[in-house]
């Protein structure tokens, strides 16, 4: 996927998201070394390059969480509303064959360098 694709998902993720300032949402975070944590609470702010979240904690207790829309993008980070997830997937996982412009063509001399 380029990059002007990803920034006009990213911006896409951005406008959606401005939607849903105010209502409940339940995030999955993919947070490394299979550690995956859930949590749900109000979207309270969107930014140009990352969103808020208010997280409900134990005895009524809240917290702050920030997440970048590049890792809802990427899909490390995931969101739904009554369970109906908000975005699908954007990042096909399933590899692809090179397009012939991506493909990098060297010289027996760089190829002896790169190895």
């Amino acid at each position: 996927m380029d990059l002007v694709k990803q920034a006009e998902i990213v911006d896409s993720i951005h406008d959606t998201l401005t939607d849903f300032v105010g209502q409940r949402i339940k995030v999955r975070a993919n947070m490394g070394r299979s550690k995956i944590v859930e949590s749900e609470g109000i979207l309270t702010q969107v930014h140009p390059r990352l969103f808020i979240m208010e997280v409900d904690r134990k005895r009524g207790r809240t917290s702050r969480q920030s997440y970048q829309y590049a890792d809802v993008l990427t899909g490390t980070v995931e969101l739904s509303q009554n369970g109906e997830p908000l975005f699908g997937v954007f990042v096909d996982e399933t590899p692809s064959e090179p397009s012939p412009e991506n493909v990098m063509l060297f010289t027996d001399e760089e190829e002896k360098i790169l190895s």
